[in-house]
């Protein structure tokens, strides 16, 4: 019965992260600021460590199914 929201959080989770881990790398291959007012490199390590942090918890929800 709980693997119906395991696998919900676990999609939501892995598609946001590989999403924002997409749209990050896009905006670095175009030289393009990733948040503005931001120092760069700021915004991307942030960024990139917020998409791997939810590409981990998606798999670890999958992982409680």
């Amino acid at each position: 019965m709980e693997s119906g929201p395991a696998i919900f959080a676990g999609a939501a989770f892995t598609i946001f992260g590989a999403g924002l881990l997409v749209w990050t790398a896009a905006r670095v291959t175009h030289r393009a600021p990733v948040a503005h007012g931001v120092n760069p490199a700021t915004a991307v390590a942030f960024a990139v460590g917020a998409g791997v942090a939810f590409l981990a918890l998606g798999v670890w929800c999958f992982g409680r199914i």
